[in-house]
């Protein structure tokens, strides 16, 4: 059996050792730096801004990390007044303080924000090399250098096989020659110029296809490595190839690039649709299991921008998805496809690395951003999210007027197979248990208010008779593809008159589709209506009180016999 060892840093020959490599890392940083510095009616409307709404959620990027705060506001930077314009004007570079981030040190030093107790840690003698890649487009010059440095300065040398630097068609003369020059000091840094652009995902690719090492580390461009990062990532993959290491992200702020500790205890999650986000672990649950700073954390989901991975592992998993586009979902897919075909995400406290969350991605898509996303989301839910995609096109309901192309699936759902990965329903259960996912948005006896009779099902026909919770021909779900359902058979709008009756269910059929409760928003006068989407002007599920007949009539705020309920309603 291998030996362990402390990870230990900052005494004896360590230090001494770590204060030459920093003075000579300065003197060639200042001089990088010195050339750097060288370079259809009102409801429709309504629901129209409903999904404009919809549609920011989707492709946003992931916000920082809760609980930000800065170790040592004492050692700020300072922009001179008489640069506020220039500064300014340069914002646009990165969407962050450009003008000081060039004014910063190359290989700035910064505080160890890791737990007291991951010094005495102990790690493997025999950990496993790993390759850092890390994509690329137009990067800025200093915050690059600062990002590739922090991994050399902060890193074990025998640990980094490489650096792998994918330059994804940038259009920035000093990524060229400038950048070739710059690191051809460093025999371990690679750069790959792609010749046209890939986008993240398949530049991450390019890069994983050349690695030679034994372990995958990806990181974005705009990072700093802190103390020891790397060591607890590498023993996690260690002690098992089918875990993927993440470390916690802190915050370089985009406005004066002090870095910023984060709270511990967080967590990748997403919410419906798909929207990645980060939850603090109740402190409940940490007083109940005893969690301690330096415990592993089960993450859901990562963010995506920083990890390793086992290189076998990764093509076994069939890496990403080579039909996802550009940027958006890679992380949501990488996540259910690690968890559902056996492997495990953590979160590891010991391993701290700062990024610049910035509130826009500078870069251009070679095809429409939102589309892009929207796209390789409804692709990623496709695949792996069995019936519960019903929720995330539920959320996220312009998808489905759009009849959305997500590409041939043939390959995915065949790797899904081979892998014998589990359901989705499992990963719910066992990976991310809080998340809120109800299959449908109501269910049970569907009661007039005013007529307090219910609506049944004779055979294929729909009829108005007492309510009996024990008949089962009294039970529908009201789905988030906003079907009022029957087993196979859907209330659907029939013929002239208003008439009403039963069709066979087809989950994107318009004319089979009803609002309930979702205009509680926009029109609350209609909240407990059912509202036909298919009729114009719109039209209103209806019993007529004398013959106690269902049909539609033009919708009424004041009729009560315009007013359903459900016996179980599981979201709005």
């Amino acid at each position: 059996m291998s030996g362990l060892r402390r990870l230990f840093r900052g005494s004896g020959r360590a230090l001494a050792f770590v204060f030459a490599a920093s003075v000579v890392w300065l003197l060639l940083d200042m001089a990088a730096l010195r050339l750097s510095l060288g370079d259809a009616g009102g409801r429709l409307l309504k629901e129209a801004a409903g999904r404009g709404q919809e549609r920011a959620q989707l492709w946003r990027g992931p916000e920082p990390p809760a609980g930000s705060s800065r170790p040592d506001p004492a050692g700020l930077r300072r922009v001179p007044d008489d640069k506020q314009e220039e500064a300014k004007s340069r914002w646009k570079e990165g969407n962050f303080n450009v003008y000081l981030s060039d004014l910063i040190p190359i290989d700035r030093a910064i505080v160890d924000t890791r737990p007291a107790g991951c010094s005495e840690q102990r790690v493997h003698d025999d950990l496993p090399t790993t390759t850092i890649i890390m994509c690329f487009v137009d990067e800025v010059w200093s915050t690059l250098l600062r990002s590739i440095h922090s991994v050399l300065s902060r890193s074990p040398p025998h640990l980094i096989e490489e650096v792998i630097l994918v330059d994804d068609f940038s259009t920035k003369k000093y990524l060229k020659e400038k950048l070739d020059k710059y690191m051809s000091r460093f025999p371990k840094v690679k750069i790959l110029h792609l010749k046209e652009r890939h986008g993240l995902i398949r530049a991450r690719l390019a890069g994983a296809e050349m690695a030679k090492g034994a372990v995958l580390t990806f990181l974005d461009s705009h990072v700093e490595c802190n103390v020891g990062w790397l060591e607890p990532l590498l023993e996690r993959v260690r002690l098992s190839r089918a875990k993927v290491a993440c470390p916690v992200i802190e915050v370089i702020s985009d406005k004066d690039m002090s870095y910023m500790t984060v709270d511990n205890f967080q967590r990748g999650i997403f919410t419906w649709p798909m929207n990645f986000g980060w939850r603090q672990i109740p402190q409940e649950v940490i007083e109940k299991n005893k969690i301690k700073e330096t415990d592993i954390i089960r993450c859901p989901v990562m963010a995506g921008g920083l990890f390793s991975i086992d290189k076998k592992y990764f093509f076994e998993l069939g890496m990403y998805d080579p039909g996802l586009d550009v940027w958006g979902g890679e992380n949501m897919e990488i996540s259910f496809k690690v968890w559902m075909c056996g492997g495990e995400i953590e979160i590891v406290p010991c391993s701290r690395v700062g990024h610049i969350f910035r509130n826009d991605n500078p870069y251009s898509f070679p095809k429409d951003r939102v589309r892009t996303v929207e796209r390789n989301l409804a692709r990623v839910a496709e695949v792996w999210l069995d019936e519960y995609k019903e929720l995330f096109y539920g959320h996220a309901y312009h998808l489905v007027l759009k009849n959305l192309d997500v590409g041939d699936l043939t390959q995915q759902i065949q790797l899904r197979k081979k892998l014998q990965c589990k359901s989705f329903r499992w990963y719910l259960e066992n990976v991310y248990p809080d998340l809120e996912a109800p299959l449908v948005k109501a269910s049970g006896l569907l009661v007039n208010i005013a007529a307090a009779r219910c609506i049944t099902v004779e055979n294929t026909t729909l009829a108005f008779e007492a309510c009996d919770v024990n008949n089962k021909n009294q039970k529908f779900n009201y789905t988030w593809l906003r079907l009022i359902r029957h087993r196979e058979l859907c209330v659907a709008p029939a013929g002239a008159a208003g008439a009403l009756g039963l069709r066979h269910c087809e989950d994107r059929s318009r004319s089979l589709t009803w609002l309930h409760r979702s205009l509680a928003a926009f029109q609350p006068e209609l909240t407990d209506h059912i509202v036909s989407e298919h009729l114009q002007p719109p039209a209103c599920l209806e019993v007529d009180p004398s013959h106690k007949a269902l049909r539609v009539n033009a919708c009424d705020s004041a009729n009560p016999y315009q007013k359903w309920q459900f016996g179980n309603y599981y979201a709005d």
